[in-house]
């Protein structure tokens, strides 16, 4: 009887470990993982730099992200695979998050890299060659850059000289592109294949012109969880700083899910009309489907409606007032986890 019921129990076994083999699911030592297409990626600037609140992060909130970022259930892996993985050529886990830097301030090198290094953990560094051709002091050098390079820094784009490219013609944003490749080339090596919009702003002109210069992929500065569904070419970030950076919104972040959606109106980012009528249709495949809220920045007030089970339509009681403004919107997931989708305009 024994003997029976050992067999029966193994049986059982091994059809839920096929079971789970169809849902993707692998096991590690410890832990399910669960094999996923989207990323969490995160942007910081300036470290230590307290003069900086909108951009730096200081080394104790720094210090407390690292930490978090360690524990077991995190996978913090290169940009460039968490790429593949968007895009479904390689397998990645859920909670798979990506450290990106913009702009190569020296505080990166002096500060967040020897922390960076000690734990092991990769990052991305997005790099505007002028202001390093130029020898600011409060900007890394070549040599600095070609020491991260060497120790496995994956190196991206962000222009020549930083501007607004959205304001520049089609062969000045080309221009932008094609002197800071060479210049990418002539002091690393190679040019580099995922891109950062300066200031997260781009509309469909610059999207095409990025595309068609060879980069894989690109990334703004709208909040929300990397998924195809967004658009390789804008894809976003969760910004960190000293007002946006405690612990807390950390958790909130690296542990968000993906808003799917399809269909976004306007489909340009740059405003014709400004407030935007703005909408997205949501995937049928979202479980458990629940209500929908979207905010403005500015402390604009919206007002968002469910057309039928799957339309969004987010109506704003007020223009941008900058030049640029951002929308998010979020969904109660599962395990008090959110779903995150963002989008960020520019405006006349």
């Amino acid at each position: 009887m024994y003997y029976k019921l050992i067999c029966k129990i193994f049986l059982i076994s091994n059809f839920i470990l096929v079971y789970l083999s169809t849902l993707n699911i692998s096991f590690s030592e410890d832990k399910l993982i669960l094999k996923t297409n989207h990323a969490n990626i995160l942007m910081y600037h300036r470290f230590g730099e307290n003069k900086y609140p909108t951009t730096n992060t200081t080394i104790e909130q720094f210090i407390q992200h690292t930490n978090e970022l360690i524990k077991n259930k995190y996978d913090v892996i290169r940009l460039d695979k968490a790429v593949k993985g968007i895009k479904g050529e390689i397998d990645i886990n859920d909670r798979s998050i990506s450290i990106t830097i913009d702009d190569a301030y020296l505080s990166v090198y002096t500060r967040a890299w020897p922390i960076l290094k000690k734990l092991n953990l990769p990052f991305a560094l997005f790099i505007s060659t002028d202001v390093i051709d130029n020898k600011l002091s409060n900007y890394m050098s070549w040599s600095q850059i070609r020491e991260l390079v060497d120790n496995g820094v994956l190196i991206g784009s962000q222009t020549k000289s930083h501007p607004h490219l959205h304001r520049l013609s089609s062969k000045e944003i080309l221009n932008e592109i094609e002197y800071s490749n060479k210049r990418f080339i002539k002091e690393l090596g190679f040019k580099p294949t995922l891109f950062a919009y300066p200031y997260g702003e781009y509309d469909n002109k610059t999207i095409e012109i990025v595309k068609g210069s060879g980069f894989e992929a690109a990334f703004g500065q709208h909040s929300g969880v990397a998924h195809l569904s967004s658009g390789i070419f804008q894809l976003p970030r969760f910004a960190m700083n000293e007002n946006y950076g405690d612990l807390k919104r950390l958790e909130l972040a690296i542990n968000a899910l993906p808003l799917v959606i399809r269909d976004v109106s306007p489909e340009n980012n740059f405003l014709k009309n400004n407030p935007p009528d703005f909408g997205f249709t949501l995937s049928s495949k979202i479980k458990p489907m629940k209500a929908i809220r979207c905010f403005a920045s500015n402390g604009i007030v919206t007002n968002t409606k469910r057309i039928g089970k799957f339309r969004i339509e987010v109506r704003l009681e007020r223009k941008f007032p900058k030049t640029r403004g951002r929308i998010n919107c979020t969904m109660a997931a599962y395990d008090n986890r959110w779903r995150w989708f963002g989008k960020q305009f520019v405006t006349k």
